[in-house]
This record gives structure tokens, C-alpha cells and sequence, in this order.
């Protein structure tokens, strides 16, 4: 019975550790090439923070909900970034250790989310083409090749 005590009393001491450790808010750096625009960073449509002119920061709430970065300056085209909403390190332990009385606490006060803590954006000249974002393929039939014959040798 002592240590169902002590085990109850550790999880609720430890209850919401993401909310304890990183808090329920966040700030997040913007910056763009040139400098001096203006951002508006946006979560379901309402606006939730301005850096004007950049760089500089910004502290938002955090929630599961993506933000929006949307940049202009006159003189070049408006850029977008999808800051993904992420889940915070600190849940994964807490709900080793704390159970779901801890994730519970976290989850209602948005602390077990997180951002990308500094976005940066060019801005393409009026009339120039923007420019593409593009990722590799990643060859994942050589690698694994690559790893099968290792192992059968």
C-alpha cells in the first residue's frame, strides 16, 4: 500500500511536466531576405502575432493548430511558411512516467505541442519567378540493398 502511495503521489507531482518545463507559450523568430518586411502570423484564420519590421520575434500560445507566416515588402512578392504545430519532447516522458493524468494536464494547456522556434523566408523581386522548393527522392531501394547484402555477408 506505501508504495502505491508513493507511485501515485510521483505521478501527480510530475503531472504536466511539458506544461512545467516548457510552458504554454512560445516565441518564435522571423526572419526574411530582404529584411524589413512585414509578417503576419495566422492559426485558424485569426490573426495571433505581427513582426514589423523583421527581424524580430514574436510569443504565441502554443496549440495543435499550424500557424501561417505570410511576408510582404513592397517592391517583391508576398512569401508563406507552414510553421507545423510538432509534439513537444518533454510529453514522451511524461506519459512513461507521469501516465495520462500528466499528457491530460499538457494536452489541455497546449504545452505538449511546439513550433519551429525561427522561420526564415526570401522574398522574390516583383517580376521575378519565385522560386521552387523542391526535395531529393530519397533512394531508399539502394540503401536498403545496401544494408541487406551487409548483412547477408
Amino acid at each position: 500500500m506505501k508504495k502505491l502511495i508513493i507511485v501515485a503521489g510521483a505521478a501527480l507531482a510530475l503531472g504536466g511536466c511539458s506544461t512545467i518545463v516548457d510552458g504554454q507559450s512560445q516565441t518564435i523568430g522571423v526572419n526574411t531576405s530582404p529584411t524589413g518586411a512585414r509578417c503576419e502570423l495566422m492559426r485558424e484564420g485569426a490573426r495571433i502575432g505581427v513582426v514589423d519590421p523583421t527581424p524580430g520575434t514574436v510569443t504565441i500560445d502554443k496549440t495543435k493548430y499550424d500557424i501561417i507566416v505570410n511576408c510582404s515588402k513592397e517592391g517583391y512578392q508576398d512569401a508563406s511558411f507552414v510553421n507545423k504545430s510538432d509534439v513537444n519532447a518533454a510529453t514522451f516522458g511524461n506519459i512513461l512516467i507521469g501516465g495520462g493524468v500528466g499528457w491530460a494536464i499538457d494536452s489541455a494547456t497546449g504545452s505538449d505541442n511546439k513550433y519551429q522556434g525561427t522561420v526564415s523566408m526570401t522574398l522574390a523581386e516583383e517580376g521575378d519567378e519565385p522560386a521552387v522548393v523542391s526535395e531529393p527522392e530519397p533512394n531508399i531501394a539502394q540503401s536498403a540493398g545496401e544494408k541487406t547484402s551487409a548483412l547477408m555477408n
